[in-house]
Formats: structure tokens, C-alpha cells, sequence
């Protein structure tokens, strides 16, 4: 009975045609019963029916059955059952498995067709084995089918799989026929290994053929496109999709996406996506990890919220989101990220483990962080150095070094973990702490690494110690822009300048180019020796460099100039910068501030808003301080009350006493005084200094001593203002008072900045202290002063003996005010320079009162223009008349 059911299924079997039936199962399970009527009807051992058999379990993935059917099988000299078996073992990833079929064809004597070749080059391919890659080829060529389409597309893939795009080429432009498939796989083999250009270009010489382009071809363009930022090829390629109706596949639809943002084109990648109808995983994780990626954290957070409501996201997009929030310092959505990867499941690797103690650390939730440190089963360096940095950032600065002290125990630390120590250690000021790492750094022989040495350079000029940073310096065998740029900042920083100048030309004659970074650290170099020569040879080197475009760059331009004397200069970068922030604006308005153009400020200030710039708290501190050196009070007070009322910026203490400022200079002082006392907060050093120097030129003793008497109680450790309390109480002759506070001054250890002037003539800076006697042509100067003092006398000059702040006699007096700074400065440069010719003086304190009346009576018997810039502004002396209008 079961015999005779057998064969009335094996006769049904036949009459619907077994090959047929075995081309169109669909199924595991139907193939396995086909499988088994072939084996009733003893047609399994049949060569055909046997190779559909293997040819379909290898689809189905199931290499353990095609393996069977082929040992029953026991071919000898049968190459389809090879090529069949071959085919197989390379689709299910076998490939070792497939070499060995073919070398036992070898040995079997079964001549390759060309349906062999194409399989075996791919598991070639597959095991990354150039010189099996080579050996096949050289049989592919032996046996004559080097003009076979399907060998020759496999060849082109298997060399682009090694990446020997040149032995890919070459192949390619052999073959006497290519279709389709030829030029995806050259294009896709150029694209995929980074070979953008050629991949375009062979991409542009296919479509000038005539060939018809599928959604493999624009598969492979577009990350060339995107990774060239290739804006105008970009554009064709998106035609010819929509042209085409391709871009409803999903895979075209993400390329275009991912080109889009690598083109930074945010507004037509969002568009593309919200038009997408089949997205994927993919499609959002491009799209969330793009605005991250371009800092648009929140924007990434909000489509991340939109994602889990249609699709479950990959373990990408979560660490996406979580770098998104460390950026942003987003702790609860964050939290909420971390909760929802516990409760799908999310297996948490070491690197995603890394990610989230970074986000906690950087959003200041120790606590967590090392929870999920002391979780993790397996740790790296970079989850070590994630909690050093966490606690040190988070000014756990002792849990940082124990965290440091353990990781010896478990690795050996990385350049890293020095690089956050020091850091930390600079952070505090700590020197010998940085010292004891520099030996430990040594003795593990991170002593040679470019990273490491850097932040050693910086570590020690951070705690105050040149010397250190510049051995360091020295000793380093290997140098980049970021080592000459620290040591440059380093001198600059404790005002070095001049070494600062000799080390930027060393870099250059050591053959280092200097970035924008060099030159914000050289520029403000030339503000503060006003060496304007050096500053346009900057200019021209930026210029040569192509920064001038840089904002930042511009805007320190704008501040060397004024700073320089140069007004005009500053103007025209200003006017010359295409692109403008508030920096560059408060540049412009502290420039006219300083030379006394008040209302060229203000119009400046107004302009700016016209142009659709926000004001921020410091440009208001720059243009009341404009309005201060102009007399412009009423303006100043009404940009004071503007910042509330207008822009919603509560005032600082900057800005209050910019306004005591103001009010003090146009003596205002009663109501500078009430102003104070009216502040929501305690008034500082700063705001009593600002009224106590008006007060030096006034005759209200009376708040001169009770503001004198505020600064004393607030025991400032600015000697500054000390010296200011000292030298009102010599204006009003109160000695005892002046000894007693120089006596604390000495006590406390502090000392007073000597004053000193300078100037340059040619390519020399001359610098000349008080009474200076040490310069080369001191009696000559001398005697010209002398000179110039009977002149100005005659000119009804009378020596203002106010000025002088010491409890001398008269005649002394006057003897130490010839002698002040800046006129050996002015005498030295009107004997060195030519009659007629402008002459610019600096000076680091303020200008006294009888100076600054002796050099308006100069520049009228000379006829020269004196620029004079103290510590406050710049003072144009022109015939007797001063541009402050005595208002400094």
C-alpha cells in the first residue's frame, strides 16, 4: 500500500516537471520535499536534477546539504556539478571550501568553462587573497577567457576588493565588450576606495557613451560626489535619479541624503527626507547623525523623538543622540536615551558604555558615570581616561589622580591620560605636580611623542615657568604648528614680546607655515610694543595666506592697527571684512573710543543693529566707554539704560562702572559718588578707582578721601589701586598716609609697575625708564629737553608741580618732571627722525597732567603731530591742541 502511494506521487512528481518545479520553489521546505519525491523516483543521482539541487540549498544557505548531494553524486568529469558546488560554497561564504573544489577539478582532469571563474575569483575576493587572486587570473588568461564578460566584471571586483585599482583598470580597459555591470564595478571600486575623482570621471565617460545607468551606478556616484563636495556633479546625478524615477529606491534616496549633508546643504537633505515615502534605519540615522554631526544637537534629539514612534533605532543612532547631548550638556534626555537602551535590551559594548560615562561626565553626573564604569565587564583606555577627564573637568581633581593610580595597576596609560594630567596640573597651577609627570612620562618613553610634548610646553607656561617650557621646547626632536604656537603664547602671555617675535621668525626659517592661530597669538604682539612695521608685515603674510577672510583674524587686525596709531588702517580692514560679527563691531566701536571719536561710535553702534547684529554686554562696555572719552554723557547713560530695557542684558559690574567713568570725566562727581551707592551690589576695586581718578583733578577733597578710604577697607591685591589712594593722598599732602600705604604695599610684597615709554624709529624699539641715564645719547637729550623747556615757558608753560607725587622741594619737583618717560621718549625722537615727520610715543601708565600740557606746547613750536598712547587712549597732539580735549 505505501509502495503504491510512492508511486502515484512519483508519477505526479514527473507530470509536473521536476526542473521546472525545482526553478520556482520558493522555500526551504518545498525544496526538501521535491528533494525527497527526486529520491522515490531515483532521480536525485541525475547530474542536472543534482546541480539544481545544490544550486538551490546554496541559496537557501544551507552548505551542509549541497555538500551531501555532491559526495553521493561522486562526479569525475563533470564541470557543471563543479562549477555548481564552487558557486555555492562562495555564496554561503565557504570560500576556502570553493578553492579547494576547484583544485580538485585540477586534479580530476575537469576542464574550467567560463562559468567557473567568476565564483572562484570572488571567493578570492572574499579571503583577501592577493597572490590566490593572481593564480586564478593567471589560469583565467591560460585557458583564453580573458575576453569573457562575466571573468572579466569578477576580475574588476576582486582587484577593487584589494584595493589594486590599478591592476582593476586595467582589466577594465582590456575588454572587448563591457555592459552594465563593467562600469558599476569600476565605478563602485574607485568610489569605495576613496578614488572619487576617477570614479566621476569614468562615471562622465559612461554617460557620453551612451550607457544606461541603474541603481547600482548612481549607487556609487554619490559618496563620490559628497566626499568631493562636487556641488554641480552632485545636482546632475540628483536630475538623472528623479529623471529616472530611481529615487524611489531606498538605497539611491539615503545616498542622496548623506551627499546632501556632506555638502552641508541641511535645508535640501531635510526636504529630500521629508519626501521620502520608503525610509529605512538608514534614512534616519543619516538625517539625526547628520545634524549632529553639523551641531544641530537639538534638531537631532527632536527627529531621534520622531524615529521611535515608526522605527526601533540601531545602537548608531543611539550613540549619535548621546554625543549630541554630551555637547549640548542635556543630562535628562540623555538619561532618557540611557533608560530607553535598558529597556529594548540594548547590549551595551565597551564603546557605548564609553560614550555614556563621557555624556554623564560631561553633564557633571559623576555619580552614574562611575556606576557604569565599575558595571562594565571588560574596560580600555579610553574608558579609564573618560573618568580621569570626567573628574578632573568636574574639579574632582583628587579622584582624578586615584582614578590615574589605579589604571597603572590594570594598563599602561596612553598619551592621553598624560595629556589630562598635565592639563589638570596646569589647570591648578601646579608645577611640581607637572614635573613629577614629565619624569613619570620619561621613564615610560612618552617623552617622544608630538602630543605629549606639546601639552608639556604649555603645562609649564601655564604654571609660570618659561624657562621650563622653553627647555622643553628645545628638547623636542619633532615640532608641528601647535608647539611653535604655545611657545609664541607663552611669551606673550608673561609680555615677552620681543623673544615671542624672534621665536615667530625661527618657525619660519625652520620651514613651519604659520596657521590663524600663529597670527592671533603674533598680533596682539604688535599691540602692545605698537610695533605697526611688524604688524604689516603680518598683514602681508596673512594676505599671502589667505586668512584675511577669517573673522577672527579681521578683528584682531581692526585692534593691532588702532592699538598701532592707525585709525585709518583699522578702518579699512573693517570696511574690507565681507563677513562681520559683534566682535568685529566692538573692535571698530573700542577703536573710536580710543581715539576720542565718540560720536563716530555711536553711529557705528547704530549701524550695526541695522545690520541685524544683537548687541552683547561687551560692546555696551565699549561704547560707553567711547562716550566717557568724548564727554558724551547723556549718550552713555541712555545706552546704559538701553541694555535692560531694549536687549534684556542685565548690567555687570563692567558696565556700572563704565558709567562712574563717564559721570567722573565730566566731573560729575557728587552724582558718580550716588550712582554708586544706588548699585544692586557691592561696589569693587574698580568702580571706586574709576571715581577716585577723576578726583585727582578736582578740588572735591571731600569724596577724594571717603572713596580713598573704601578702596583701603577692600584690601585689593591690585597694586594699581593702591598707588592710585597713594598719589591722591600726595595731591592733597597727606605724606603720612602716602608712607603708610607704600609701607603696606611693601608688606604685602607687591610693587608698582615703572613707568616707561617707547618708541620705534626704523626697525629698533627704544625703551626709556623715568629719569632714564642709561641710553646713549642721554646728554644730548638732556640738553634738548632744556631746550624745549625754555621754550614752552616763554610759550607761558607752567610746570603743573601737582603732578609730581613725592615730598620734595620745588626745584626738585621740577628736575623729576623733565625727567618723566615720555618726554626723553619725545626729545629722543624729534633728534632721530626728520623735521616735519610724525612721531608716535607709547606709555604703560597713564599720562600725567603737566606731560600731557608740556607736549601740546611741543607739538606747536616744533610742528610736528605727536601720537601719544598711554594705558587709557591715544592723545593727538597737533598745533597746542590735544584730540582728547582733556578728557582722558
Amino acid at each position: 500500500m505505501a509502495s503504491s502511494k510512492l508511486n502515484c506521487l512519483g508519477h505526479q512528481f514527473l507530470q509536473f516537471q521536476p526542473s521546472k518545479a525545482l526553478s520556482s520553489c520558493k522555500k526551504l521546505e518545498e525544496l526538501q520535499k521535491i528533494h525527497s519525491l527526486l529520491i522515490v523516483c531515483g532521480l536525485d543521482k541525475i547530474n542536472l536534477f543534482s546541480g539544481k539541487l545544490i544550486s538551490k540549498y546554496g541559496q537557501f544557505r544551507h552548505p551542509c546539504a549541497c555538500l551531501s548531494i555532491f559526495r553521493l553524486v561522486s562526479p569525475t568529469q563533470n564541470v557543471y556539478l563543479y562549477n555548481t558546488i564552487i558557486r555555492a560554497m562562495t555564496h554561503n561564504a565557504l570560500f576556502s571550501k570553493a578553492l579547494s573544489f576547484y583544485f580538485q577539478m585540477w586534479n580530476m582532469k575537469v576542464q574550467p568553462d567560463r562559468y567557473t571563474f567568476p565564483s572562484l575569483l570572488n571567493a578570492c575576493a572574499g579571503l583577501l587573497d592577493v597572490d590566490m587572486g593572481s593564480l586564478v587570473h593567471d589560469h583565467v588568461l591560460q585557458m583564453g577567457f580573458f575576453s569573457d564578460l562575466y571573468a572579466g566584471n569578477a576580475l574588476i571586483d576582486m582587484y577593487a576588493r584589494f584595493n589594486e585599482l590599478g591592476k582593476a583598470r586595467n582589466v577594465f580597459d582590456r575588454m572587448p565588450h563591457r555592459d552594465i555591470v563593467s562600469w558599476n564595478t569600476i565605478i563602485s571600486g574607485y568610489s569605495s576606495n576613496g578614488y572619487w575623482e576617477e570614479a566621476l570621471d569614468l562615471f562622465q565617460e559612461s554617460r557620453k557613451l551612451g550607457v544606461v545607468h541603474d541603481f547600482d551606478t548612481v549607487s556609487s556616484v554619490l559618496p563620490a560626489c559628497g566626499g568631493l563636495i562636487a556641488f554641480v556633479d552632485g545636482e546632475r546625478v540628483h536630475g538623472l535619479v528623479e529623471k529616472t524615477g530611481m529615487r524611489a529606491d531606498t538605497v539611491v534616496s539615503n545616498g542622496l541624503l548623506s551627499m546632501y549633508f556632506k555638502f552641508d546643504n541641511l535645508a535640501d537633505c531635510r526636504k529630500l527626507f521629508d519626501e521620502t515615502v520608503a525610509r529605512d534605519t538608514i534614512s534616519w540615522n543619516i538625517v539625526i547623525c547628520g545634524y549632529s554631526q553639523s551641531g544641530l544637537y537639538e534638531e537631532s534629539i527632536k527627529l531621534f523623538q520622531e524615529m521611535v514612534s515608526k522605527f526601533e533605532p540601531d545602537l548608531l543612532t543611539i550613540t549619535s543622540l548621546l554625543r549630541a547631548c554630551t555637547h549640548i550638556g542635556e543630562l535628562s534626555y540623555g538619561k532618557f536615551i540611557h533608560e530607553y537602551m535598558i529597556r529594548k535590551g540594548y547590549t551595551c559594548d565597551t564603546t557605548a558604555s564609553n560614550i555614556l560615562i563621557n555624556m554623564y561626565a560631561k553633564c557633571s553626573d559623576m555619580e552614574t558615570a562611575r556606576e557604569i564604569f565599575d558595571r562594565m565587564k571588560c574596560w580600555d583606555l579610553v574608558s579609564w581616561n573618560s573618568l580621569i577627564s570626567g573628574y578632573f573637568k568636574n574639579g574632582c581633581y583628587i579622584k582624578s589622580v586615584n582614578i590615574f593610580k589605579m589604571l597603572k595597576f590594570v594598563l599602561e596609560p596612553d598619551f592621553v591620560t598624560y595629556v589630562t594630567l598635565l592639563s589638570m596640573s596646569a589647570q591648578l597651577v601646579d608645577l611640581s605636580q607637572v614635573k613629577q609627570i614629565h619624569s613619570h612620562i620619561k621613564k615610560v618613553g612618552y617623552d617622544s611623542c608630538l602630543v605629549v610634548g606639546n601639552a608639556l610646553v604649555d603645562a609649564y607656561a601655564k604654571c609660570c615657568s618659561t624657562e621650563d617650557s622653553l627647555t622643553q621646547f628645545e628638547s623636542m626632536k619633532c615640532r608641528d604648528i601647535v608647539t611653535w604656537n604655545s611657545i609664541i603664547a607663552a611669551f606673550v602671555h608673561f609680555d615677552e614680546c620681543n623673544i615671542g617675535f624672534e621665536m615667530i621668525t625661527r618657525m619660519q626659517r625652520e620651514g613651519e607655515r604659520p596657521d590663524e592661530a600663529t597670527m592671533l597669538a603674533v598680533l596682539p604682539i604688535c599691540s602692545v610694543l605698537s610695533a605697526k612695521r611688524q604688524g604689516k608685515e603680518i598683514h602681508a603674510c596673512i594676505l599671502r595666506l589667505g586668512y584675511h577672510l577669517h573673522v577672527p583674524i579681521g578683528n584682531a587686525l581692526i585692534e593691532m592697527y588702532s592699538k598701532c596709531g592707525s585709525l585709518k588702517n583699522s578702518l579699512i580692514v573693517f570696511e574690507n571684512m565681507k563677513t562681520k560679527d559683534v566682535v568685529t563691531w566692538t573692535s571698530l566701536i573700542s577703536a573710536y573710543g580710543m581715539y576720542g571719536e565718540g560720536r563716530k561710535a555711536i553711529s557705528a553702534f547704530e549701524e550695526m543693529k541695522r545690520t541685524g547684529i544683537s548687541p552683547d554686554h561687551i560692546i555696551f562696555v565699549s561704547v560707553i566707554h567711547a562716550c566717557s572719552h568724548s564727554g558724551l554723557v547723556e549718550e552713555g547713560r541712555t545706552f546704559f539704560n538701553q541694555m535692560k530695557k531694549d536687549f534684556n542684558i542685565e548690567p555687570q559690574i563692567e558696565h556700572y562702572a563704565s558709567v562712574v567713568d563717564l559721570l567722573s570725566r565730566s566731573g560729575l562727581l557728587a552724582e558718580a559718588e550716588e550712582f554708586i551707592l544706588s548699585m544692586p551690589f557691592t561696589p569693587d576695586e574698580s568702580i571706586w578707582g574709576a571715581l577716585l581718578s577723576a578726583c585727582r583733578s578736582s578740588s572735591d577733597i571731600k569724596i577724594a578721601e571717603r572713596v580713598s578710604e573704601c578702596i583701603v577697607e577692600l584690601n585689593s591685591q591690585d597694586t594699581g589701586y593702591h598707588i592710585l589712594v597713594s598719589n591722591v593722598y600726595a595731591t592733597l599732602g597727606k605724606w603720612d598716609k602716602v608712607k603708610t600705604i607704600r609701607n603696606s604695599l611693601k608688606h604685602k610684597g607687591l610693587r608698582k609697575d615703572p613707568g616707561c615709554s617707547w618708541l620705534q624709529i626704523h626697525d629698533k624699539v627704544y625703551v626709556f625708564g623715568a629719569g632714564d641715564r642709561h641710553h646713549k645719547q642721554y646728554e644730548e637729550v638732556n640738553l634738548f629737553l632744556d631746550s624745549l623747556s625754555n621754550l614752552v615757558r616763554k610759550e607761558g608753560y607752567v610746570a603743573d608741580l601737582k603732578s609730581v607725587l613725592h615730598d620734595v622741594d620745588d626745584d626738585e619737583k621740577r628736575d623729576i618732571l623733565c625727567g618723566h618717560s615720555e618726554r626723553i621718549a619725545i626729545a629722543f625722537g624729534l633728534l632721530n627722525t626728520k623735521p616735519g615727520t610724525p612721531l608716535q610715543i607709547m606709555k604703560n601708565l597713564r599720562v600725567c597732567g603737566d606731560c600731557h600740557t608740556f607736549t601740546k606746547y611741543i607739538s606747536k613750536i616744533v610742528q610736528r603731530e605727536l601720537l601719544v598712547r598711554d594705558a587709557n587712549r591715544f592723545h593727538l597732539f597737533k598745533d597746542g591742541v590735544c584730540s582728547c580735549r582733556d578728557l582722558w
